[in-house]
């Protein structure tokens, strides 16, 4: 998103654009998918003084205005990521961590099942699918990737 857009966004809600909100925006444009704490280390390589608070609210604010959305991808903080990407379901693996993505029609019959039968409406941007992925599913049994553990984080 360019800096116009952003600050057309911004000043159609009232607001102003900040250096902080264009630098945390353009962080998880960069990253892909993104915790806070991912974003507050690449936003403090720009700028140092922007504590981890100001990147929650700020993220908090742009997922109001629509520009991020977010999951959770983990057992710790929600994962961030540009709200105008195509709709998709999320893998994880739990042993090495690695993040895939599948298109959200995979999920159709089951999403139509629900609906029909519970009226259960999927919201298809916060589902993620939990396992173990092919590279990881080929390693002898325990072995996994090294520097990993269970929940798939570093060691």
């Amino acid at each position: 998103m360019s800096e116009s857009s952003l600050a057309e966004v911004l000043r159609a809600r009232g607001l102003r654009l900040t250096a902080q909100r264009q630098l945390i925006l353009q962080a998880v444009l960069d990253l892909g998918h993104a915790t806070p704490e991912q974003v507050h280390t690449a936003v403090r390589e720009v700028a140092a003084g922007v504590n981890i608070t100001t990147i929650y609210r700020t993220l908090e604010l742009l997922e109001r205005l629509g520009l991020v959305t977010h999951t959770h991808l983990s057992h710790g903080s929600p994962t961030y990521h540009a709200a105008g990407e195509h709709q998709h379901v999320h893998l994880v693996c739990r042993e090495c961590g690695a993040i895939d993505e599948i298109d959200p029609e995979l999920l159709g019959p089951l999403a139509d099942r629900l609906v029909a039968e519970r009226g259960f409406r999927v919201d298809i941007g916060h589902v993620a699918l939990f396992g173990v992925c092919g590279r990881c599913g080929e390693e002898p049994a325990g072995e996994g990737v090294p520097g990993r553990g269970e929940d798939g984080e570093q060691q």
